[in-house]
């Protein structure tokens, strides 16, 4: 991949490469196999950002899981809104279930502590919270991110399913604004 991209009307730098990552996802892997030995979890993918981490990480894992799929948002361009919209939504029964939340990011927190109330609601036997970035400097809640690939500073970031408004989910690499 390039060292830099433009995206709309800004230009990216790598931020992270490819092969730390994967370095990344396979410690978080290494940590669910641990603990999910034995059971089987269903994995609750936030759409659009956190598919090809989902898919990643679901691949270096060795016990069985199932899939699902929620699309919630509170972006627009490079702010969070602060207003969280579901769009998408579980449709079968995930009650006794075990549940491992898989997010791209987890910044203020707000979107997380909406989904953590939804599923909460349904009665699952236990929920797990896993990030591939975490900002803590704008983390505005008390639960705890158990799974976390790497924290972050409050850098904008695009790529490896992150996006600057529809574009760069496709980047191997984390890449962040150039602001030369």
């Amino acid at each position: 991949m390039a060292d830099t991209v433009k995206l709309h009307d800004k230009q990216f730098k790598i931020m992270i490469p490819e092969s730390e990552i994967d370095a990344a996802v396979q410690r978080v892997a290494d940590k669910l196999n641990e603990r999910y030995a034995g059971k089987t979890p269903i994995f609750l993918g936030v759409l659009s950002g956190a598919f090809l981490f989902l898919s990643d990480l679901v691949r270096k894992t060795t016990f069985p899981s199932q899939l699902a799929f929620i699309k919630i948002s509170s972006y627009e361009g490079t702010q969070s809104t602060g207003k969280v919209e579901q769009q998408l939504g579980i449709d079968f029964d995930i009650e006794g279930r075990d549940i491992i939340i898989v997010e791209d990011i987890v910044e203020t927190g707000h979107s997380m502590n909406y989904l953590l109330s939804y599923l909460e609601a349904r009665k699952p036997a236990s929920i797990s919270i896993c990030t591939l970035f975490f900002k803590p400097e704008k983390f505005l809640y008390e639960y705890s991110i158990d799974y976390v690939a790497m924290p972050i500073g409050n850098e904008f970031i695009v790529g490896y399913g992150l996006d600057y408004n529809q574009l760069g989910r496709n980047l191997k690499d984390i890449y962040v604004i150039d602001e030369q």
